[in-house]
């Protein structure tokens, strides 16, 4: 469990480092620096509640068929709004206490977060055309 959240925390990172100084980094996307995986609840507190962007916070699990496509098609669509909102990804079955905190009771479930508020919230599938409303409904835009 241990070298799992360690690998988690090291491939969450963006790349410089080691990598970068021997001139083998790889490109990291916009999508991968705006979205990340929760390691824990002080993670999910600085990263999400104390986000000065909004956060969409996808609850999900390994298991769960509709995670893997919502998930993907999410982060595509978080990547598209150039840095103007987070995607935290939250794994019910390694946080367990959050996903009861927040009230999750199946998944996906997507929460919309300014301010470390929760200003909406679906559970289930959606097509990109319904995402691109709850992102910019979050927006503002």
């Amino acid at each position: 469990m241990a070298q799992r959240l360690a690998l988690q925390r090291l491939l969450s990172l963006p790349a410089r480092g080691l990598l970068a100084s021997h001139g083998r980094a790889f490109g990291t996307s916009a999508g991968c620096r705006s979205t990340f995986n929760v390691q824990d609840g002080s993670d999910f507190q600085d990263r999400v509640v104390n986000s000065p962007k909004p956060v969409v916070v996808d609850f999900h699990a390994q298991w769960c068929g509709p995670c893997k496509i919502l998930g993907p098609r999410l982060e595509k669509l978080v990547a598209k709004q150039e840095g103007k909102v987070l995607m935290a990804k939250v794994d019910i079955d390694d946080h367990t206490d959050l996903a009861i905190e927040y009230e999750v009771s199946a998944v996906p479930t997507v929460l919309a977060m300014k301010n470390g508020d929760v200003v909406d919230k679906f559970v289930g599938i959606k097509d990109e055309d319904q995402l691109e409303a709850f992102l910019k409904k979050l927006i503002g835009a």
